[in-house]
């Protein structure tokens, strides 16, 4: 059975979904104001300084643990699905994924759809990922993470990377990512009674806000389901089991083992999308970020 704190996530998800059922066509910076409170549900991790800062042009915020390995990055790429949310919404869920691992989190603010559609939130990942390193921060230093739409870029942002000839980090943690831009996943229809927020009609605005007109939805850029992801770095997936994307991260599992990736991939039962948010009052979420960080740490040097 669930926690109270998952439950409680629960109900504020489904209280979400009411508000957006209520008003179809609320406009674009009402359902920004309403995601602001995203981070509403996660608990103070505590002991973890905010610093903002500028990534080579793009805003970010850094999330210090105190006396965390300074040389050890996590970059963090919040969800949203493109168009919501903000490096202020989730500074407190990479926040207690920072202080886990014991090193800093960077969190970058990309440009978001309608007014910026794809390719820029990859552009300004890749861009702050080119930053670190430019700061002097090993590649095998640096692992990535990411929420939902966050997640896909935290596979995205390794194929713009991959481009511009980058070195690749030590690891990629995506976390319930959304990566299907065709919204094709058999979980949709078997998951739909039991998430509470995401469901197809809203995945396919998201979709349809971030690619923009005329967009296509098997870019690998934007649907990482039709990359080539052949020498990506150690790979470690987080679902929750009731989620309509469930099939996104089994897929996403499964094309990156068939491309040698070393794959791990943990589905939680009964918890929802991102359910991480709950970190500080739910077992559930704790536990994920544990194991988040008892992965990477090896992988980042870190005993």
């Amino acid at each position: 059975m669930a926690s109270q704190g998952a439950e409680e996530l629960k109900t504020f998800l489904r209280n979400w979904a009411a508000m957006l059922a209520a008003r179809p066509d609320m406009p674009l910076d009402d359902l920004r104001l309403l995601f602001e409170h995203w981070g509403d549900v996660t608990g103070e991790p505590g002991g973890v300084d905010y610093l903002e800062t500028d990534a080579g042009g793009v805003p970010a915020l850094w999330a210090v643990p105190k006396g965390c390995a300074e040389d050890r990055v996590v970059l963090c790429l919040h969800g949203g699905g493109y168009v919501t949310a903000s490096m202020y919404t989730h500074r407190k869920v990479y926040g207690h994924l920072a202080k886990a691992i014991g090193c800093r989190a960077l969190i970058p603010h990309y440009r978001r759809a309608p007014e910026h559609v794809h390719p820029a939130p990859v552009d300004d990942a890749a861009t702050a990922y080119k930053w670190l390193l430019d700061q002097g921060i090993r590649p095998g230093h640096i692992a990535l993470s990411g929420d939902s739409a966050g997640g896909a870029l935290a596979v995205t942002t390794l194929l713009r990377a991959r481009e511009r000839n980058l070195p690749m980090p030590a690891a990629t943690m995506p976390l319930s990512p959304w990566v299907d831009m065709e919204i094709s996943g058999d979980s949709l229809s078997s998951n739909r009674e039991k998430d509470v927020l995401v469901q197809r009609e809203v995945v396919e605005v998201m979709a349809a806000t971030f690619l923009g007109d005329g967009g296509n939805r098997k870019d690998p850029l934007a649907n990482p389901l039709y990359a080539d992801l052949k020498g990506l770095p150690p790979t470690y997936i987080q679902v929750g089991g009731d989620e309509t994307l469930l099939d996104d991260s089994r897929r996403l599992a499964e094309r990156a083992r068939q491309a040698g990736v070393d794959v791990r991939l943990d589905v939680f039962p009964q918890m929802q999308h991102v359910f991480q948010f709950a970190a500080g009052h739910a077992p559930e979420a704790d536990d994920a970020i544990r194991q988040l960080a008892e992965w990477v740490r090896p992988k980042l040097g870190l005993a």
